[in-house]
């Protein structure tokens, strides 16, 4: 197995797996940084299933049967819809890669885009948006503030860079990237996280951004905007997926009208390889990738599947089934982080 490179700030790192992660050790903010997240596992032996379920359909019937989950939205507080499925660009490399990824991704189907200032991606992602055929107005765009800006003057002026880059009047979805500035455990940023999400309310109001939310934010951090910052976040994305206990957080959300988007269905990678992961998928006939992504669906949430690949990117869209109670409690009772640190460094 090749090596890949790992970038991280200025450091680099070597690999010898298909997965990695973006890693400090004294933060709990934990992001893929695999370019294709989706490995052998997420490719079946056999897709007999799925062309059994579509005997008899013509090339576009069946194109349609595919992407009709990535038509379907749910609806924020404030009426603006979001698409169930979105398309991440974390550790998508500016340039060429990324350009491609987004570009491929719409002509898919895909009309989430997902990119942030942290990505380094953000002018690639606007092109490629631009170069397509599909109409701005019909692509949902979010990008998020960079981690360390706890000032409003910052957060303004780094959005206006943001719009510059992604060469766009507006955006869809503007959030703060994490409560912390990433490595700096315990530092009391609540008067900077009132202050940033202060220009965020800002923006908003000027209809620069049609909905403006948080990431990585757990309770204590959502009570510190609620009590002190006039409108309510209208997402929280977080980290989750299959093992991981999230119930707090999404709880707080939905008590407030809070809507949840979910990073890294696929526990960056090890999720697939999960045996009771794999036992449910072979009975439905799907992938392991698929099961984890229907799974978020059916908790209501939307999910930001990634890869740089065509079929991949079609293969993660192809989720419009369902999961039996039964089968939802088996997968809720996978207790652990499946993430496996010590494999990674």
């Amino acid at each position: 197995m090749s090596s890949i490179d790992i970038k991280h700030r200025r450091k680099t790192f070597r690999c010898d797996r298909p997965k990695a992660l973006m890693f400090h050790k004294n933060t709990v903010f934990y992001q893929t940084m695999n370019k294709n997240h989706n490995h052998a596992l997420n490719r079946p032996n056999s897709q007999s299933e799925d062309k059994k379920m579509l005997v008899g359909y013509n090339k576009g019937e069946k194109e349609e049967v595919f992407r009709k989950m990535l038509k379907e939205t749910y609806t924020l507080r404030n009426g603006v819809e979001i698409p169930k499925l979105g398309f991440g660009t974390w550790q998508i490399e500016e340039g060429e890669d990324a350009y491609n990824a987004v570009k491929t991704a719409l002509e898919v189907g895909y009309r989430h885009i997902d990119t942030a200032q942290g990505y380094g991606n953000e002018k690639s992602v606007g092109r490629a948006i631009k170069d397509s055929a599909v109409p701005r107005e019909e692509v949902f765009v979010t990008s998020k503030l960079e981690a360390h800006i706890k000032d409003y003057e910052g957060a303004k002026e780094a959005f206006a860079e943001t719009l510059k880059r992604l060469d766009t009047d507006y955006i869809d979805l503007f959030i703060i990237h994490a409560p912390l500035p990433w490595g700096e455990m315990g530092k009391d940023c609540d008067e900077g996280n009132v202050e940033a999400y202060r220009a965020l309310e800002d923006i908003y109001n000027a209809k620069k951004a049609r909905a403006i939310g948080v990431s990585n934010f757990e309770v204590k951090h959502l009570q510190n905007i609620l009590k002190n910052n006039e409108i309510v976040p209208h997402v929280n994305q977080i980290g989750y997926f299959i093992g991981i206990d999230q119930s707090k957080t999404i709880d707080f959300c939905r008590e407030n009208d809070i809507f949840v988007e979910a990073y890294s269905p696929l526990g960056i990678g090890f999720l697939l390889e999960n045996e009771t992961v794999q036992n449910i998928a072979k009975k439905y006939g799907k992938t392991p990738a698929q099961i984890c992504i229907r799974y978020l669906l059916e908790k209501g949430v939307s999910t930001l599947p990634k890869s740089v690949h065509k079929n991949r990117m079609i293969e993660n869209s192809e989720v419009d089934f369902k999961i039996v109670d039964a089968d939802m409690k088996t997968l809720d009772a996978i207790e652990g982080d499946p993430r496996r640190w010590d494999e990674i460094f």
